[in-house]
């Protein structure tokens, strides 16, 4: 596989922003192959995903399921994992794209130092 493959489900934002987001996001962790799905989804959805997987009620903005830890396959290729937003919660779908990729590899606001979120409005900045 060479570059990153980005599957879009749903029209909310144009597929090749949602790409370059992607691409961008996941290239700060050094992830330049493999394969990542965005899903945008009504509320309804997202809040059933958010109950099921992280035991908390009422619909959110963004979620990110990922699948393969930091190694993936012999050529390099990641399955990064799903990438799941709700227009209808999401300030900015572009951020909400930033925001779960980066996550897919590895980042989290909750447990770091602000380092996601700086970077995160940073691609953002480049993005624009």
């Amino acid at each position: 596989m060479s570059g990153l493959e980005v599957e879009v489900l749903g029209d909310a934002l144009p597929a090749e922003r949602v790409r370059r987001a992607c691409v961008l996001a996941a290239a700060t962790a050094g992830v330049e192959d493999g394969h990542v799905a965005v899903s945008f989804v009504g509320a309804e959805r997202i809040a059933a995903l958010n109950a099921e997987h992280r035991g908390k009620a009422g619909p959110t903005d963004v979620l990110s399921f990922p699948v393969d830890g930091a190694t993936g396959d012999v050529a390099g290729a990641r399955e990064l994992g799903d990438v799941v937003i709700c227009p209808a919660q999401a300030v900015d779908l572009q951020e909400a794209v930033v925001h779960g990729v980066l996550h897919l590899v590895g980042m989290d606001h909750e447990t770091d130092e602000g380092e996601m979120l700086a970077l995160q409005a940073e691609l953002l900045a480049w993005l624009r």
